[in-house]
């Protein structure tokens, strides 16, 4: 029996990509703002973490002992590998970790709803074909053409759960499926895209011909057919002949990407920025 209920392995680094919502010019308030969400959202869950700091000083080490027990974490201070060599060593880690069977990526400048994560957790165990699991709604699945309208959607006591064809590279999936996978995955470190590899796992847009040929016929303004492109051109053998994986999604959204543009919809994140922020005020 394994000792905790998830092992997560949380990559961080100190400073801010593209314009997030709030904290602009101040990533460590920005990374405490998102933990503190984190960790809320945990609720009673036995999480061990492995925290890959990725040339952070010692304030960011800091705030994970704030917030979880000390035999709970185990600390990687890396010497500013960058984004697709710490999600390289993500996937070393929770390939080889024994702690516990649910594995999940996560990243800084996710905020979660309190007391939500167990709900993917239960979904991702009592469904068969529940692979992998996002916690974020995105809201590319509602405009762009890659992401196909005709979706499974399934409810349970909480939520609405929707099948997805790609995300971002926060999600929860399983020891066993992942090592599975992990050759898909290792190609983001060699410079391929997040969707292009869902993409193939999923096999979603993929094999529609009506995808493809619209997305090819306005290729040369389209940022999606490169991403079409990249997908067959890596992956060709296993959209054909590899097994077909599925990705849910929460409806409404359990967390959000914290950069402004792209919030999740049809959640109220300003009232719960708001929230978050007293309930780190009060606790300080």
């Amino acid at each position: 029996m394994n000792k905790y209920d998830v092992a997560v392995a949380y990559r961080i680094y100190p400073r801010i990509s593209k314009i997030p919502a709030i904290f602009h010019q101040d990533k460590a308030a920005l990374a405490a703002f998102c933990l503190r969400s984190f960790r809320a959202s945990l609720g009673n869950l036995r999480a061990k973490l492995f925290v890959l700091l990725d040339q952070c000083p010692a304030q960011y080490e800091a705030l994970f002992l704030k917030y979880f027990n000390p035999g709970d974490l185990e600390l990687i201070r890396l010497d500013g590998i960058g984004n697709q060599k710490t999600f390289q060593r993500q996937l070393d880690v929770l390939t080889n970790q024994n702690d516990a069977d649910a594995v999940y990526f996560a990243e800084d400048d996710y905020f979660y709803r309190g007391n939500m994560f167990g709900s993917m957790l239960d979904f991702l165990q009592t469904n068969p074909d529940a692979d992998f699991i996002s916690p974020y709604d995105h809201p590319d699945y509602y405009s762009l053409q890659l992401h196909p309208r005709r979706q499974e959607i399934r409810a349970d006591a909480h939520l609405h759960w929707r099948t997805a064809a790609s995300t971002c590279l926060t999600f929860l999936t399983t020891k066993r499926t992942l090592i599975k996978t992990k050759d898909v995955f290792s190609t983001y470190e060699s410079g391929n895209f997040d969707v292009s590899l869902w993409l193939s796992l999923t096999k979603q847009g993929v094999k529609n011909p009506a995808i493809i040929s619209s997305l090819f016929r306005s290729r040369k303004s389209n940022p999606q057919w490169n991403l079409m492109r990249l997908s067959w051109a890596r992956y060709w053998k296993h959209i054909l002949f590899g097994q077909r994986y599925r990705l849910w999604v929460p409806v409404p959204s359990i967390a959000t990407h914290m950069e402004k543009a792209f919030l999740a919809t049809a959640v109220e994140w300003e009232r719960l920025f708001n929230e978050n922020a007293e309930i780190g005020n009060s606790s300080m």
